[in-house]
């Protein structure tokens, strides 16, 4: 069976959310910390459930979500770095992986509108 990368993906940058999330919170930051929790891990929860969508049109609708999510996730995550909440290195390491996750969301959409079988 292909291994999903964009599966595997999602669920590596949801850990890391969870890991900053903890930090966050221990640092008693709990506005900004529940809004990336959520949509953070919300990203690959989306996919995941893609994969038993109902039709064609069900699975691009749950990657559009994702897509969606990934993109709020991009706004937290610099909005964290801009209000010094995060370093430089843990903002590019979290910004890079994110901006990955929506240009594979993206191809994927894409694919599935056109008719094709998603990788």
């Amino acid at each position: 069976m292909k291994e999903n990368k964009l599966a595997e993906l999602s669920m590596e940058f949801s850990v890391q959310i969870i890991d900053l999330v903890k930090k966050l919170k221990s640092k008693h930051e709990s506005v900004i910390s529940n809004q990336i929790g959520r949509s953070g891990t919300s990203i690959g929860a989306n996919i995941y459930e893609a994969n038993y969508a109902q039709s064609r049109k069900d699975f691009v609708s749950k990657l559009e979500i994702a897509l969606k999510e990934a993109s709020e996730t991009g706004y937290w995550i610099e909005l964290l770095f801009r209000t010094n909440q995060i370093e430089e290195e843990t903002y590019k390491a979290l910004r890079n992986q994110c901006k990955s996750i929506r240009a594979l969301l993206v191809a994927s959409c894409k694919t599935a509108k056109q008719g094709k079988d998603p990788d």
